[in-house]
């Protein structure tokens, strides 16, 4: 089986760019504050019942390795709590506010409700390789998956 790795922005400022940041003259410091948004156990509550009940009415099935589908739904959680609504948390936005009032990556998105196509693998159809086979996931789970991110 192939090794899984869960992309989403819910981890986002904590990637590596491949560009050199220009040099800082000497005179001038610069500060760089990385703070680290948890959503709220409701939000995470929520999205998680949200997240099973949409897995049995579209037919579709969560991630083999709850890892993912634990990141996913943290992100989704952490984006309804400062977007007010569950925005992909796997893809890169210009403008995450924006594009949330739009609703066409506001999950499920338009992609999902009219091909079933998930790129976070939170719902992924029976003939996935990466399917598992349960529409359930614990706040345990969840809990556990993401206890060190």
């Amino acid at each position: 089986m192939k090794a899984l790795q869960a992309s989403t922005s819910y981890s986002v400022g904590f990637g590596i760019s491949s560009v050199a940041p220009p040099p800082i003259p000497s005179h001038h410091h610069r500060h760089l504050i990385v703070a680290k948004v948890e959503p709220t156990e409701k939000s995470v509550e929520v999205m998680r019942k949200f997240s099973e009940q949409y897995a049995r009415r579209s037919g579709t099935y969560f991630c083999v390795d709850k890892g993912v589908t634990s990141v996913v739904i943290k992100g989704l959680a952490e984006h309804k709590d400062t977007l007010g609504a569950p925005l992909c948390p796997c893809r890169h936005y210009d403008d995450k506010a924006a594009e949330a009032q739009q609703g066409f990556w506001n999950c499920p998105c338009v992609p999902m409700r009219e091909r079933k196509e998930c790129h976070c693998m939170l719902f992924l159809t029976a003939d996935n390789d990466f399917a598992g086979q349960d529409q359930t996931i614990s706040s345990e789970e969840i809990k556990e998956s993401t206890s060190n991110m």
